[in-house]
């Protein structure tokens, strides 16, 4: 295709480099979305185990005793 305007208004070279630019911020946003859904895992995992969430609180209050 030449370098004529398409219905965008981009060229074949400016739609390339918006869709690189474009891509890269995906790949990041990914990235951090993943590393997030992963630290909030191992403070709480989705699943509890046979005990539940209590477990994980009776760990936890001691702490947060402390920190009071």
């Amino acid at each position: 295709m030449a370098d004529s305007p398409s219905m965008s208004g981009l060229t074949d070279a400016e739609a390339k480099e918006l869709h690189e630019i474009y891509m890269k911020g995906l790949v990041l946003f990914t990235g951090v979305a993943v590393v997030a859904h992963f630290l909030v895992w191992l403070w709480r995992p989705w699943f509890p185990g046979p005990e539940g969430y209590t477990a994980s609180l009776d760990q936890a209050l001691p702490i947060i005793s402390m920190l009071s």
